[in-house]
């Protein structure tokens, strides 16, 4: 699916699931280099900028949440840029880049202040846009930071086991995305792109701001759900060291009473007339009801019980 947005000189076209049709269309259109066009339709296993002579071939990697697998997951946009057109093609849906694109469709402004300047300008227009959407996704993490301690400290630490990995999956993967596109940013600003005019700099120095404040945002996300991943795996174990206490008291205590009741049951007892005396009976069982009282008191004193 290819979509084409026009303002003053430049045109931004979009290409979800670019085919071998989309890819004749801009070779015979646009004259772009053959590898840039080969890149379309191949996966790219890490961002990079890359200039040929006619354009800007650019690889980011968006962090797209998956709502099914509960983790972000790495989604990538290779952008071209020529003198007058901004090339993004992408597999599957980039709900980031969905929504700039329904925004310039919508809001005829918007999409003047990004197109009424050079190719380069629209580029950094787009990429704030892109690294700026990752804040909700931030917010939407802490919220369920936030959800997890309250269940944490609501006595639910062993369901908050799974939650913990799955949020601490998240913000991982998150992380893993982000990190390499710093020095992407930073090689628009310093390794001076023909097509990327020196007076922008200070509009790409803003894009590696924002970048820096995503991962320091990140970094704060990772530091509270280790936090919470250590809390709730004490009291985690604090449970289960009370639940051993108690079942070494009641193990001993009926240890105890199994052991009086076989001696007394043992066959050369019945040899004595003691074994036969109702006193006797009596005599044991007071000794069984001692013997436990006496164990209860104690773990009791332990506070094992």
């Amino acid at each position: 699916m290819m979509n084409k947005i026009a303002g003053g000189n430049l045109t931004w076209i979009d290409i979800q699931n670019p085919t071998s049709k989309d890819i004749l269309y801009i070779k015979d259109n646009f004259n772009l280099d053959h590898l840039v066009l080969d890149e379309f339709t191949s996966p790219s296993q890490r961002p990079r900028a890359e200039e040929f002579d006619n354009c800007l071939y650019v690889v980011l990697h968006i962090p797209l949440f998956d709502k099914d697998k509960r983790v972000t997951t790495p989604g990538e946009l290779d952008i071209v840029i020529t003198r007058d057109h901004l090339f993004t093609a992408h597999v599957g849906e980039n709900l980031p880049l969905k929504a700039i694109i329904r925004e310039f469709n919508k809001n005829e402004v918007t999409k003047n202040q990004a197109m009424s300047q050079t190719i380069g300008f629209l580029l950094y227009f787009i990429l704030e846009k892109l690294l700026n959407s990752c804040f909700p996704k931030i917010d939407h993490i802490n919220e369920q930071l936030n959800e997890i301690e309250k269940q944490v400290f609501n006595g639910n630490e062993r369901e908050m086991v799974y939650e913990t990995s799955i949020v601490k999956r998240d913000i991982l993967a998150f992380r893993r995305t982000l990190k390499p596109q710093r020095s992407i940013l930073e090689s628009l600003v310093q390794k001076h792109y023909r097509l990327l005019e020196d007076n922008l700099n200070k509009y790409y120095q803003e894009l590696i701001g924002i970048n820096i404040r995503v991962w320091n945002a990140l970094e704060n996300t990772k530091e509270v759900i280790e936090s919470l991943e250590e809390t709730n795996n004490a009291l985690v174990s604090y449970k289960i060291n009370e639940a051993m206490r108690f079942l070494t008291a009641v193990s001993l205590i009926t240890f105890t009473l199994s052991v009086t009741v076989g001696i007394f049951g043992m066959t050369p007892f019945s040899s004595f007339d003691a074994a036969t005396d109702k006193a006797t009976f009596w005599l044991v069982l007071g000794f069984m009801i001692l013997t436990s009282s006496v164990l209860l008191v104690f773990f009791k004193q332990k506070k094992w019980l």
